[in-house]
């Protein structure tokens, strides 16, 4: 097994090494012809005449493209903004559609053939690292040397693991044009699906997916055993690839809106835009469906289901964010800073975001029903904002490349507004508790060792309180790994919660009769 491990681990390596040298392959050679096909109409003719010096060149990588690209389409707009003439500046990028069009790379010729040496070979030396792991061992969740890995406790694995997280999201989110080879690569898929050529969100969507998907069977692998973490992981990863990767895909391949049925504002923050208003409104049935969905959701769906059952039924269960954190970003969740400092910080931090959202949606929405006479485009500027400094910097660069620095929930416990929304219901209004049994802790620290949102699990089972923060996730993981059942996760009645039991031991508990 030990040789399956390590050539799963090769040809992982292998495949990233393919991802990451495929943005210098190929070289660029503007035309006319395709500034005018990828610009809008509005700019074809200036766009034409402002890139007109490149178009007897041949540029031999992206960097020198785009470099010459930008010195051109700089030197217009400057110009004009030295001149006050803020109507004629260009705004819109082109920089990735006239990269797309100019590139002549293998990349481009054999995009299944990259793909395949690409992220095929990673997820089949994922697959071969995980399916063999914990073979011979026995079953429950276990922190053995996790502190003793330079991966999982802030060491140089780790910190050049975050370091490729974060600039892959920025070149993803700001940068596009220079991985116009990777988008080429998946765009046979995107057309399978949707019709449409690969953009970078498509390319993110389908790693995003497949990540999930093969850390997903390291999770059951760890979980053999414990049903109820199997089950939760099974659930994460049929909503990430169905409702959030597939079903949007084939809904635009019918001439229906991108639509994402599980995510709710405002997470999805953009979701009262008077773009997405207005394509909703223009879609008939099926679009109206989809802003009673969102709205239904929002109004009835999320209180009553965290009354029920606590933010565990989105956080756990649903939400793609989560689904990444559980799987790709668990062998870090003990990183999670358990302080009282930080806890202090994620209260402000979180629910600022919360109020950030709910201001920005009701001046979008009392604007867009006022014609926007009340604030003019003033709104845009607010949702650029929003989009940068929440959607991008905070969900992307700090969410996911912070996991080997800060643990997995970094998004989910400081900065989803959503979380914020749920974890104030849960909080005062839900029958979800974690209940414990303090006569029976030993102090062993797993618990919170293993909570992935920064809980001192362990002062609550001291003490044989109730678990009552509305950052918990309730993913149960600090029930499982107690060796002596101290901990329970309770959706009855609130009468009556402490376990009457005298003894209790293992995880699933032996019961005995006073």
């Amino acid at each position: 097994m030990k040789v399956i491990q390590s050539l799963g681990v090769l040809l992982f390596l292998v495949g990233l090494a393919f991802f990451t040298v495929m943005p210098f392959l190929g070289d660029y050679t503007l035309t006319e012809d395709q500034v005018l096909g990828n610009t809008k109409d509005i700019h074809q003719k200036k766009m034409a005449e402002i890139l007109s010096p490149m178009y007897s060149e041949t540029y031999s990588s992206n960097f020198s493209f785009l470099s010459a690209y930008n010195e051109n389409f700089n030197e217009y707009n400057e110009a004009l903004k030295a001149e006050s003439k803020w109507d004629e500046v260009i705004w819109d990028d082109y920089s990735l559609p006239l990269a797309q069009s100019s590139l002549s790379s293998p990349v481009r010729d054999n995009p299944w053939l990259f793909l395949g040496l690409s992220i095929g070979l990673a997820v089949l030396g994922g697959l071969m690292y995980n399916l063999p792991k914990y073979q011979g061992e026995p079953s429950g969740i276990k922190n053995n040397g996790i502190f003793h890995s330079s991966m999982k406790n802030r060491g140089w694995m780790g910190k050049i693991t975050g370091a490729y997280l974060i600039l892959f999201y920025i070149i993803l989110y700001w940068f596009p044009a220079y991985i116009v080879n990777q988008v080429w690569m998946v765009t046979p898929l995107s057309m399978i699906l949707s019709g449409n050529p690969a953009s970078q969100w498509f390319l993110y969507g389908t790693i995003y997916t497949l990540a999930i998907i093969v850390m997903g069977v390291r999770m059951f692998r760890k979980y053999r055993g414990n049903k109820y973490q199997q089950l939760r992981t099974a659930s994460v990863m049929f909503f990430q690839t169905a409702f959030a990767f597939l079903i949007p895909e084939i809904l635009v391949l019918l001439n229906q809106p991108y639509f994402d049925f599980k995510n709710i504002w405002p997470l999805d923050y953009d979701f009262f835009y008077d773009y997405q208003i207005d394509t909703f409104l223009s879609s008939g049935g099926v679009g109206m469906f989809m802003l009673i969905w969102g709205i239904l959701l929002i109004v009835i769906g999320v209180p009553t289901f965290t009354y029920f059952f606590g933010k565990r039924w989105y956080c756990s269960w649903v939400c793609g964010c989560g689904g990444l954190a559980e799987t790709v970003g668990d062998p870090y969740r003990q990183l999670s800073d358990k302080s009282l400092k930080a806890w202090k910080y994620e209260r402000v931090i979180i629910h600022s975001v919360l109020v950030l959202a709910v201001v920005m949606t009701a001046l979008t929405i009392a604007n867009y029903f006022s014609g926007f006479a009340l604030l003019g485009n003033a709104t845009n500027q607010l949702h650029s904002f929003y989009g940068f400094a929440i959607g991008s910097v905070f969900a992307g660069v700090v969410g996911t490349g912070f996991y080997p620095f800060m643990g997995n929930r970094v998004w989910c416990r400081f900065g989803c507004p959503l979380a914020a929304y749920l974890g104030l219901v849960q909080r005062f209004k839900s029958r979800f508790r974690i209940t414990t049994n303090g006569g029976q802790c030993i102090s062993c620290g797993n618990c919170s060792t293993h909570c992935e949102m920064g809980i001192d699990v362990r002062w609550y089972a001291q003490r044989g309180q109730e678990i009552v923060r509305s950052s918990c996730v309730g993913c149960g993981v600090c029930s499982s790994v107690c060796p002596r059942g101290v901990l329970k996760l309770e959706n009855g009645p609130e009468e009556n919660r402490i376990n009457e039991m005298p003894i209790i031991i293992g995880n699933d508990s032996i019961k005995i009769n006073a």
